[in-house]
């Protein structure tokens, strides 16, 4: 069968209006091992947050100018109900912005543009902080491909593959999303950060080593598919 296993991981609600950073925060969330929920609205956000409040949610990663109604009134109705940790990711950069909203029960505060990199640090404290145990670990498998997240181990029938770091990264984060097609920028952004200059066929050269290391046959791939004109994903030929 082709099917992804996934086992239990934490859990972030990520509310935020713009569809890039979204994207590119559930990219960073995959691939350090949390299951990200996405909502593009303080409405839309707070339904997610009650079909998986109490210990299902982690961690909330909420922006402040949201287009129904403002990201202080979502914390606030969060705050009347649960001290899930919340990290407000705004374009407010004044102090009484960052003050008002640490006052009405925020956790930290991060001014946009910002590092994904740094970010992860923060959700990671933030959580450490609540009390909350990590789960960062996490085992994705696919027929005779296997990777153990919390040891960092990829292994094929049984067999431990040498990967280096962009691999891993790569492999995990398209294995966490099956069949959803990342652009090359996609790639590059959640392998090198937001702020690498670096060439988006850059992620070709990786691919094609992960490829060879993995045994798949790039005529005719079984995991790693290139989407022609948009990218690539993981999975079956649809």
């Amino acid at each position: 069968m082709h099917e992804l296993k996934l086992n239990e991981r934490q859990k972030v609600l990520v509310v935020d209006d713009e569809v890039k950073i979204l994207n590119l925060l559930k990219s960073y969330l995959e691939i350090n091992g949390y299951t990200a929920f996405c909502a593009k609205s303080g409405k839309e956000g707070m339904e997610l947050f009650e079909e998986n409040s109490g210990p299902e949610l982690s961690l909330i990663l909420l922006d402040l100018m949201l287009p129904d109604f403002s990201g202080e009134e979502f914390c606030k109705r969060v705050r009347q109900k649960s001290d899930i940790p919340i990290i407000m990711i705004t374009a407010k950069v004044d102090e009484e912005s960052i003050i008002s909203g640490l006052n009405i029960g925020a956790d930290d505060y991060v001014c946009k543009p910002f590092s994904p990199r740094q970010l992860m640090a923060r959700v990671h404290a933030a959580l450490r902080r609540s009390g909350g145990k990590e789960k960062s670990g996490g085992l994705l498998s696919y027929d005779d491909l296997v990777v153990d997240t919390e040891r960092r181990i990829v292994s094929r029938n049984g067999e431990n593959i040498a990967l280096t770091r962009d691999e891993y990264k790569i492999l995990t984060l398209l294995m966490a999303q099956q069949a959803k097609i990342f652009t090359r920028d996609e790639i590059l952004d959640a392998i090198k950060g937001d702020d690498y200059e670096g060439f988006d066929r850059s992620v070709d050269s990786h691919i094609k080593r992960l490829r060879a290391k993995i045994g798949d046959d790039p005529k005719s791939p079984r995991y790693l598919l290139t989407v022609y004109g948009m990218g690539y994903r993981f999975g079956r030929q649809l």
